[in-house]
């Protein structure tokens, strides 16, 4: 597959250019002015080219709750989420092509879904995932979202005895589901990755992740994790290890240059040295965090110690978007209120550069994608600069990651295919999709979810909170 995009603006040091780029068989061959016409011309003219943006965490099937879930901290959030989780894969097969839709209409080639599984019908809930990606030809990394500990595990015990119900499949099983799904699906050169994701710490045992740490090894496959993205999390790792959640996972040996972990907003000085140390990626989910009171994640320090910073959009039920242009404003401005440095809050340009090439890292693909690079796949997203949220003429990049762009990307390619042109994703029927997710679902509020009802009460109690609720979140 070949083409020729003419006269397209591209950024170069202190400025843009205007050049022509050639793609010869699905790679980028060649970046400068007056190049010979290759395969089809596509017109850039009053066009920004950037390499594709990767939506480095997110979880697909939480589509189905966006909007309802009431304001509470990521430990009831997810006890009410678990409650009305969707149970047909059908339905994950549709919030997988609507998450991917949102992502490549704002600027994103590749996305990572810690994918929330259907219990017994586990590997069908991969599959109607892995589906959707090829349909629509987005990049896929799916983590199946595995553990292996029963919810309640999940929330400090602040000194009482416990008990918590075994959870539906075990260690053993687990690992087993995970060998199966990357023996069936795990396939990079058809655009679907399969990563090893154990949820985290407070749900997940040492030998769960043990077992996933010699998966990756074997198979050379990325690992994810949630880390550290509550202050209920950081108690509970010094309940279980008596040391910090990044200490007890550098010496299972999880952390590497090919692990990435979302949120790590509860991280000590020591803990960003071991992830440096590492070469671990963090990302940056600052939506979710801020809609779920998690907290403000320290992005500029990780910076400054030269820890791989990405971004992601997070589920659809935490965020409640897939929009990644939104993230990545949200998450590149709000530090400036953490550091009076000016010289240290992040540019519009290092903002691009964390959601592509950031993203590419942590995934272990900075030598085929992230960058407008020749030799490198061509995941390229075009803007149009002259959609009027771009407008009036200033610089393309500040309108785009300081904005509030509207309607701004003109085409998308993954691996050289164009999968949006004119705006329009010409992969699938979008409108059917729109019918398929209306008619899917019904408008609704006040639910009550039985499980936020039992441990809200355990909850508020060892996170110091009054026992007298001021309003019902049922």
């Amino acid at each position: 597959m070949s083409f020729t995009i003419q006269n397209v603006l591209v950024a170069v040091d202190k400025g843009y250019a205007t050049v022509d780029v050639q793609i010869v068989d699905n790679y980028i061959q060649a970046i400068a002015p007056n190049l010979d016409v290759v395969g089809t011309v596509v017109d850039g003219q009053n066009k920004l080219l950037l390499p594709g943006f990767i939506n480095a965490h997110t979880h697909s099937p939480e589509m189905w709750q966006r909007g309802i879930i009431p304001p509470v901290p990521l430990e009831l959030w997810i006890a009410e989420l678990y409650d009305f989780a969707p149970l047909e894969p059908d339905l994950v097969y549709l919030s997988a092509l609507g998450t991917a839709v949102e992502t490549l209409l704002s600027g994103g080639t590749s996305v990572v879904d810690h994918l929330v599984l259907i219990p017994g019908k586990e590997i069908e809930t991969i599959a109607s995932a892995v589906r959707a990606y090829q349909e629509i030809g987005i990049r896929a990394f799916i983590g199946p979202l595995i553990q292996d500990e029963s919810l309640t595990a999940g929330i400090p015990d602040g000194g009482a005895q416990r008990e918590h119900k075994t959870y539906v499949r075990s260690t053993e099983a687990t690992l087993a589901l995970m060998q199966e799904a990357v023996d069936k699906f795990h396939n990079p050169s058809e655009g679907v990755n399969i990563l090893v994701a154990p949820t985290g710490i407070q749900l997940c045992s040492d030998a769960l992740f043990e077992g996933c740490r010699e998966l990756s090894d074997r198979y050379n496959l990325c690992r994810h994790a949630h880390l550290l993205e509550t202050k209920a999390q950081e108690k509970l790792a010094q309940e279980k290890y008596g040391c910090s959640a990044v200490e007890h996972l550098k010496q299972l040996g999880y952390l590497s240059d090919r692990t990435s972990l979302a949120h790590c907003v509860w991280l000590s000085d020591n803990d960003i040295a071991i992830l440096a140390e590492t070469h671990s990626t963090v990302v940056h989910n600052p939506l979710s965090n801020l809609r779920l009171g998690s907290g403000i994640a320290p992005i500029l320090k990780y910076r400054q110690a030269g820890v791989n910073v990405s971004f992601g959009c997070d589920g659809a039920a935490s965020n409640d978007s897939q929009d990644l242009l939104e993230a990545i404003k949200i998450g590149s401005i709000l530090h400036n209120i953490t550091d009076m440095d000016y010289h240290h809050w992040i540019t519009p340009r290092e903002s691009v550069e964390i959601a592509s090439l950031g993203g590419a890292k942590g995934l272990n693909v900075a030598d085929e994608l992230g960058s407008l690079t020749e030799g490198k796949k061509a995941d390229l997203v075009l803007y149009d600069l002259t959609s009027l949220s771009l407008l009036p003429r200033t610089d393309p990049i500040g309108l785009l990651i300081l904005g509030r762009p509207t309607q701004a990307v003109d085409s998308v390619w993954v691996n050289g295919k164009r999968v949006v042109a004119d705006g329009k994703v010409t992969t699938i029927d979008v409108d059917a999709l729109r019918k398929n997710l209306f008619e899917r679902s019904e408008w609704s509020t006040n639910r009550q979810s039985a499980t936020v009802s039992q441990i809200e009460a355990h909850y508020r109690g060892v996170m110091g909170l009054p026992e007298q609720l001021s309003k019902s979140y049922s």
